[in-house]
C-alpha cells in the first residue's frame, strides 16, 4: 500500500551518504532535484514521494502559483521559486494543510502511523520534518522517524525529542 511504499522509499535513501546542504540551487522544473549525494530534511521527503510518482516540487510550487498570500512570507519573496520553494519546511506544512492533509498534533505515539509526516521546531527556531517509520523503538510502542538532520538519512527515536509543530497524512 501507500505508506509501507513511502516509508520504503524513505528507508531506501537512509543507504546513501549525503551532504547535509540547503544552499540555494537552481534545479530543474519539473522533476528537478539537488544532486543525490545532497539533501536536507525536505528533499529526503520529496524523494520518498517522488518515487510514489508525486512530485511535491510541481506542486507545492503550483499551489504557491495560485495562493502565494496563502504561503508564509518568511523569505520575502514577491513570487514563487520553484527551485527553492518545496525545499522548506514551512511551505511544506501550508501545503499539506491547505490539502486537508493535516492531523492533530498528539504525545501519544499511537496516533503517528506509518508513513505519516511530522514537522518539529528544532533549537534555534529550525523546523524540521521526518516520514513516520513502520519500525518501532526497541522496547516501546514509539515509530521511528526517518529524516536528515545534518548527517544524512536516518532512522531513529526522534519522535518527542522536540516540540511538535505538525502532522500530516498526505495521499494524493
Amino acid at each position: 500500500d501507500f505508506a509501507r511504499q513511502l516509508v520504503e522509499a524513505a528507508r531506501e535513501r537512509t543507504r546513501h551518504q549525503e551532504t547535509y546542504d540547503g544552499s540555494y540551487r537552481v534545479i530543474g522544473y519539473p522533476l528537478g532535484d539537488v544532486p543525490s549525494h545532497v539533501g536536507v530534511c525536505t528533499d529526503l521527503v520529496v524523494r520518498a514521494y517522488r518515487a510514489q510518482g508525486i512530485d511535491l516540487q510541481v506542486l507545492v510550487h503550483e499551489d504557491m502559483a495560485r495562493s502565494f498570500r496563502a504561503y508564509p512570507g518568511t523569505w520575502k519573496l514577491a513570487k514563487p521559486d520553484r527551485n527553492i520553494d518545496h525545499r522548506r519546511v514551512p511551505n511544506l506544512q501550508t501545503f499539506f494543510q491547505r490539502k486537508g492533509a493535516a492531523l492533530p498534533v498528539s504525545q501519544s505515539p499511537k496516533g503517528y502511523l506509518a508513513g505519516d509526516l511530522v514537522t518539529w521546531l528544532l533549537p534555534g527556531n529550525l523546523p524540521h520534518i521526518g516520514i513516520v517509520s513502520d519500525q518501532m523503538v526497541s522496547g516501546t510502542q514509539r515509530p521511528k522517524i526517518i529524516h536528515n538532520i545534518g548527517a544524512g538519512p536516518v532512522e531513529d527515536d526522534i519522535l518527542f525529542v522536540y516540540p511538535v509543530t505538525g502532522h500530516y497524512r498526505y495521499r494524493r
